[in-house]
């Protein structure tokens, strides 16, 4: 079944523009959810609107507020916040082109693919992202989705073009209200050069197989025991609790190990470096 596009427009480069789709990059369908059913009927339980003061509520009695403070609240109407909405312009205009290395990880969010939107717009949208690719920048815009504006960063790759929302400002807290609270401690020189060593041995590429979701993974496997053995699975081990050792000690481990594990995969690594030629890398660090 062909995905469908989270919003439809127009890309627009000065004068230069080109009927688009957007379509979320990722997807959640994988993930485990679970419903709230009774225990002994198993029938799915419904969530009521309730007063604490009148009980059951019906829906059309339900308003919007605002909490200025505990226990008050502004109450605003849909006619009121419909009239504040940003015209939908549907157009992603580009502003500005920056540096990859400009935009502060931080404020990189959601990915999404924008696409020609019909074999008309392929010739101007070709256009368009070769000339930033040859620029090697990455082109901020702006676009009204979902009744609020948002900031794009887009980036060619492959026939297509990868955005990225951005977050505001306001959504970022700022770095030091938590790293000034990290002691300015001198590291050992001996012990940063072992652990230098142990970085060196666990370079490699990044293989995005490798990094299931291992609790999802376990979620999944005991709803398959559960469901073959009618409710009833062995209880599943308890991991075991960090050691605690000397930190020199445990570094020179560490780096033994690291050695012998690198040895040992060697062999798949170098399958990987192979394939990963065929694919070419994000010209930025995500």
């Amino acid at each position: 079944m062909a995905a469908r596009p989270t919003w439809q427009g127009y890309l627009r480069l000065s004068l230069v523009s080109c009927p688009v789709a957007l379509y979320t990059a990722t997807s959640r369908s994988a993930d485990v959810s679970f419903n709230m059913l009774h225990k002994e009927t198993h029938n799915r339980i419904r969530m009521i609107p309730t007063d604490p003061e009148t009980g059951p509520v019906d829906r059309a009695d339900i308003v919007k507020g605002y909490e200025i403070e505990k226990g008050r609240y502004v109450v605003v109407t849909d006619e009121e916040i419909k009239n504040v909405r940003l015209e939908t312009t549907r157009t992603i205009d580009i502003e500005r082109f920056v540096d990859a290395e400009g935009i502060d990880r931080l404020y990189w969010n959601d990915p999404y693919y924008l696409t020609p939107d019909g074999e008309m717009a392929v010739e101007a949208f070709s256009v368009i992202r070769e000339a930033m690719e040859g620029a090697r920048k990455l082109a901020l815009a702006r676009v009204v989705m979902h009744q609020r504006e948002r900031v794009m960063a887009l980036e060619p790759r492959d026939n297509g073009l990868l955005a990225y929302t951005l977050r505001n400002n306001k959504e970022v807290r700022d770095p030091a209200e938590f790293f000034d609270r990290v002691p300015d401690v001198k590291a050992d020189p001996k012990m940063v050069a072992i652990a230098e060593k142990i970085i060196e041995q666990l370079e490699g590429d990044f293989d995005p197989s490798e990094f299931n979701d291992r609790y999802e993974d376990a979620l999944r496997k005991l709803i398959a025991d559960k469901e073959a053995h009618h409710g009833v699975v062995s209880k599943l081990e308890e991991p075991k609790e960090a050691e605690v050792i000397d930190l020199m000690e445990a570094l020179r481990r560490s780096l033994g190990e690291g050695s012998g594990s690198r040895r040992r995969s060697e062999p798949r690594s170098g399958a990987k470096k192979a394939s990963a030629r065929k694919t070419p890398a994000r010209k930025r660090a995500s």
